[in-house]
C-alpha cells in the first residue's frame, strides 16, 4: 500500500516537470526590455515553465564565438564533469572533475524535480572524483591523470610545495613537485568540512598571504 501511494506522487511530479519543459515563451526578448516592457500576468504553477538546455559539445570544425582579439581552443575532451580550472606557476593546467556525492536522501518532491532537470541538462552526470593535468607540448596538449581517489573535490590551491584540495567533506594536503604529472601520495587530512545536509556540496579554497 505504501509503495502505491509513493509511486502516484512521483509519477505526477514527473508529468508536471515534462509539461513545464514544453512550455514556450510568448514574448520575444525585445518585448521584455526597455523603458516599457510587456509583462505577463502573474500565474501560479506547480512547476514553472522552463527551457532546459542540453550539452552538445563541440562539433568538428566548430567553436564558440568570442570577442575580437580573443582566441578559443579545445585543449581537452573526455573529461568527467569538469568543475574547476587552476593554472600552476609552470603553466600546467589542473582540471577538477567532480559532481555531487549523491549521498543526500530523496525526501521531498522538490529534490525529485531538481534531479530530473539536472539529468536532462547534463548537470547530473557522474564526476571523476579526480584532478587531470593538462600540459602544452610541441605536439599539442597532453592529458595526465594527476590525482585520484578524491571525494567530490572542488577547491584547489598550491602554496609552496603543497597542493591543497577541498573535498566535499575535508581539506587535504598533498606534496607537490614542479613538473610532475601525477601525485601518488595518500595526502594528509587537515580538517573536516560539514557534509551531512549537503545542499551545496562545492567547497572552494583561497590562500591568504
Amino acid at each position: 500500500m505504501y509503495k502505491h501511494f509513493l509511486i502516484v506522487p512521483l509519477a505526477f511530479a514527473l508529468a508536471a516537470v515534462l509539461s513545464g519543459c514544453d512550455e514556450k515563451a510568448k514574448l520575444t526578448p525585445d518585448q521584455q526590455i526597455g523603458p516599457d516592457p510587456l509583462l505577463p500576468k502573474a500565474q501560479d504553477f506547480l512547476v514553472p515553465p522552463m527551457q532546459v538546455p542540453s550539452g552538445v559539445g563541440w562539433k568538428s570544425g566548430m567553436a564558440p564565438k568570442v570577442a575580437a582579439g580573443l582566441k578559443i581552443e579545445n585543449i581537452a575532451s573526455g573529461l568527467m564533469h569538469p568543475r574547476q580550472v587552476y593554472v600552476l606557476p609552470n603553466d600546467d593546467v589542473l582540471v577538477v572533475e567532480s559532481n555531487s556525492p549523491g549521498s543526500e536522501p530523496l525526501t521531498t518532491p522538490k529534490q525529485l524535480i531538481a534531479g530530473i532537470v539536472k539529468n536532462q541538462s547534463g548537470k547530473g552526470g557522474k564526476g571523476g572524483n579526480s584532478i587531470t593535468l593538462l600540459r602544452k607540448g610541441p605536439d599539442g596538449w597532453q592529458k595526465h591523470l594527476f590525482l585520484q581517489h578524491l571525494h567530490s573535490p572542488f577547491g584547489v590551491q598550491l602554496i609552496g610545495d603543497n597542493l591543497y584540495v577541498a573535498n566535499t567533506d575535508s581539506i587535504m594536503r598533498f606534496p607537490y613537485r614542479t613538473g610532475e604529472t601525477s601525485i601518488s601520495a595518500p595526502g594528509t587530512e587537515l580538517a573536516d568540512l560539514p557534509d551531512k545536509i549537503n545542499h551545496h556540496w562545492t567547497k572552494a579554497l583561497l590562500a591568504s598571504p
